[in-house]
């Protein structure tokens, strides 16, 4: 398997980061006109951004260049064009269908567009896709995948959800959103 030329670790780096700020953005909410308005902002920034540009240049060249692909829809996702971000992170899974890192960054950005059955569905696949000797440098963001899903199935199933909040909470103990939710669903 032909791995993206990416460095791998400052990915991950940012992808903890981005798992961060995503529990910011699960806890908090939008009208729906600021969300338009936020979309709006995107493509308008997208169509003008010569980055954007420049990588969709390279890619039309070669289709299957998952570091070209991955710094796409990096770039979509720093405008906030989650339709994009989605669909670029979507290519790059069908390329590298054993990197974990795509997945996790397609649920990001479908939790981003208030997708979450969908988020939801990308949290247990890259939960699914992390290799055994990848979990030491994958704890936050398996902690915090879990976390995700276990908030998502709080409501329709508890039991499940006592499962993934004790999940979460043995890769990241010191998640006081995670602490409370286990108090709230062990009570």
């Amino acid at each position: 398997m032909k791995m993206p030329k990416v460095n791998i670790k400052n990915l991950f780096a940012g992808l903890i980061l981005v798992g961060s700020a995503g529990l910011v953005s699960a806890q908090t909410t939008q009208t729906d006109s600021a969300n338009n308005t936020a979309n709006q902002a995107a493509v308008a920034t997208q169509s003008t951004n010569p980055t954007i540009e420049g990588l969709k240049k390279q890619i039309e060249a070669n289709p299957k260049d998952t570091e070209s692909l991955a710094k796409l829809a990096a770039a979509y996702q720093e405008s906030s064009d989650w339709t994009n971000a989605i669909a670029t992170w979507k290519k790059i899974s069908v390329l590298l269908p054993d990197w974990a890192p795509s997945y996790y960054s397609q649920a990001y950005a479908y939790q981003s567009a208030k997708d979450d059955a969908n988020a939801k569905t990308a949290y247990e696949k890259y939960i699914a896709t992390v290799k055994p000797e990848e979990v030491e440098q994958n704890k936050k963001n398996l902690a915090y995948a879990y976390f995700y899903i276990a908030f998502a199935e709080q409501q329709s199933d508890p039991n499940k959800a006592k499962e993934h909040i004790a999940q979460s909470l043995k890769y990241d103990p010191s998640n006081q959103d995670a602490v409370k939710l286990s108090k709230t669903l062990n009570s």
